[in-house]
C-alpha cells in the first residue's frame, strides 16, 4: 500500500482508495491536480477542497474534461471498471480525498 492509499484508506475505503490515489499521483500530487483544475478554469472548485470551508461539487463530465477521457479510460481499464462509473465515483470521492490530504487548508509542500 502506498503513502496516498494509507492516508486515504479511512476516508474513502475499498477499491476507490487505490483509484483516487492513482489519479492524484498521476497528476503530480495534490498541488499538480489543483494546478490542472486552475488551468481548466475550475481552480475555485479544487481550492474549496483544499481550504477549510465546504467542498464545492464537481460533475463526472467536468472531471472527464479536466483529466482527459483517455486518462479516465486508462485508469478504468487498469482497475477493471466502467469509465463512466469511474468518473461518477471520482466526482464523489476526489473532493473528500483532497480535503483529507490538506487538513490545514494549504497545499502540501512536496
Amino acid at each position: 500500500m502506498g503513502f496516498l492509499e494509507s492516508m486515504l484508506g479511512g476516508v474513502i475505503g475499498g477499491e476507490m482508495t487505490a483509484v483516487v490515489s492513482k489519479v492524484i499521483a498521476d497528476n503530480g500530487g495534490v498541488a499538480g491536480l489543483v494546478s490542472k483544475f486552475e488551468q481548466s478554469g475550475l481552480g475555485h472548485v479544487a481550492q474549496s477542497w483544499v481550504g477549510t470551508g465546504g467542498n464545492l461539487p464537481i460533475s463526472a463530465q467536468q472531471l472527464q474534461q479536466i483529466l482527459g477521457n483517455q486518462h479516465i479510460e486508462q485508469i478504468a481499464q487498469h482497475f477493471g471498471l466502467d469509465a463512466q462509473e469511474l468518473s461518477q465515483q471520482l466526482a464523489r470521492f476526489l473532493p473528500q480525498a483532497v480535503d483529507h490530504l490538506t487538513p490545514g487548508g494549504a497545499l502540501p509542500k512536496t
